[in-house]
């Protein structure tokens, strides 16, 4: 199983970028996608989860309105367009999938990480 994160970069505080989750070796739409992120010296904390339909989502509080996930099925990609980025969403950003036909948002729940990809958000 794979699942390979990309599209991080460095972005001007009020900008936007798009990051991919593209995965392979599993049954994409039997499994949710999570994106979570992990600042330095901070503890990887949830971002957002899409179910494996896509019909269901669900967003941490400060990323809540900013940002949205997506996922096309015919693709095996999730996305994470991210806007109005601030100082503090400067993280390495992983995704990850969950057992099949699970929805959860704690990290202890998923089972498949990709390497992550780094978001600086410069002021």
């Amino acid at each position: 199983v794979q699942l390979q994160a990309s599209g991080g970069g460095v972005v001007q505080v009020g900008g936007s970028l798009r990051l991919s989750c593209t995965v392979s070796g599993l049954t994409f739409t039997n499994h949710a996608i999570g994106w979570f992120r992990q600042a330095p010296g901070k503890e990887r904390e949830f971002v957002a989860a899409i179910s494996w339909g896509g019909g269901g989502t669900y967003y941490a509080d400060s990323v809540k309105g900013r940002f949205a996930i997506s996922r096309d099925n015919a693709k095996n990609t999730a996305y994470l367009q991210m806007a109005n980025l601030k100082p503090e969403d400067t993280a390495v950003y992983y995704c990850a999938a969950p057992p099949p036909n699970t929805f959860v948002v704690s990290k202890d729940g998923y089972t498949y990480w990709g390497k992550g990809t780094l978001v600086t958000v410069s002021s």
